[in-house]
């Protein structure tokens, strides 16, 4: 299969791009991995593509103590063996294959906004941003969160002559467990659901904060935070949520109890509720529900306990 006719454009420096951008319409090129194949198969078919990989300044990995920022031209491969952000490195080695990996970008990813992928899910529950410029006359830049950058399937909030440029994933803070954990029926393909978690823990290996976004049961990453009874809780029996939280939804469930032995099931099922999966040929709606909430309850768990260990260190 072959992409329909199209222009070509590559710019060698950021402002060059946005001037493009702004009197073209068009796609940006940066990996590919999600846009080529559209344009193969004719469900994408822009007159102008404008390919960013010459400008060597979006390829950069700043970490600092706030936390990492991924420029538009780092590859997956690139910002998993960085190792800047545990929760990132973590979800980066379960995207598709290698040879995917070592073309497809970070932020193309997000931009792509697929509900299925895992980088999303990422930026979500860390509470991230996502970097967009556009031209007017001069450079200009807006940091979107990422509760707003998500808009749809496969919709974000980059508007007409807007380029992506970065994306901010927060440091986490001290005494902070992560995990990823997903189904899917082969390695690399997109997972029938996933769950990443960030627990917190305070010095006495009680947790003091517990958060969840979803893959794959919902239109956006779905982001619930299960922290409320988690408080005060020992790690190896740790409770789960009385304050539940869904960061796209704002349900609050204040009153919800829980014991050291039940505490992450009760809080496993409050996040269950909070998610709209649909059956497809792969799976149906109430076994990726089901799913959903075992991968929540072993996440918050397998995250707590890197936590306590990383208290102990």
């Amino acid at each position: 299969m072959k992409p329909p006719p199209f222009a070509y454009h590559a710019p060698r420096d950021v402002g060059a791009a946005l001037r493009t951008l702004a009197q073209v319409r068009g796609k940006v090129l940066a990996g590919g991995q999600s846009l080529i194949p559209l344009m193969n198969m004719r469900l994408a078919a822009p007159e102008h593509l404008v390919d960013i990989n010459r400008i060597g300044s979006l390829s950069a990995i700043d970490a600092t103590p706030a936390g990492v920022r991924v420029g538009a031209l780092v590859r997956h491969s690139d910002a998993e063996h960085a190792g800047a952000h545990p929760l990132l490195t973590r979800a980066l080695k379960l995207v598709a294959h290698p040879a995917i990996r070592n073309r497809g970008t970070v932020v193309g990813s997000l931009v792509h906004a697929d509900p299925a992928a895992e980088l999303p899910a990422v930026l979500a529950v860390l509470d991230g941003t996502v970097r967009l410029a556009r031209w007017d006359g001069r450079a200009v830049e807006r940091e979107v969160p990422a509760r707003e950058f998500f808009v749809g399937p496969l919709e974000s909030a980059v508007e007409p002559g807007e380029l992506a440029v970065s994306a901010f994933f927060p440091a986490l803070a001290p005494r902070t467990g992560t995990a990823f954990e997903e189904v899917a029926r082969r390695h690399g393909d997109y997972a029938l659901a996933g769950v990443c978690a960030v627990v917190t823990v305070d010095g006495d290996a009680r947790v003091t904060a517990a958060r969840v976004a979803c893959v794959g049961v919902g239109p956006v990453p779905v982001v619930v935070d299960v922290t409320g009874a988690c408080g005060g809780v020992d790690v190896p029996g740790a409770s789960g949520g009385a304050d539940v939280t869904g960061a796209f939804g704002e349900v609050d469930m204040t009153g919800a109890s829980g014991s050291a032995a039940g505490g992450w099931a009760e809080a496993a099922r409050a996040v269950q509720e909070e998610t709209e999966p649909e059956s497809d040929v792969h799976a149906s709606a109430a076994y990726r529900r089901h799913l959903v909430g075992v991968l929540a309850e072993r996440a918050l768990r397998n995250a707590a306990r890197e936590g306590a260990a990383a208290r102990g260190a």
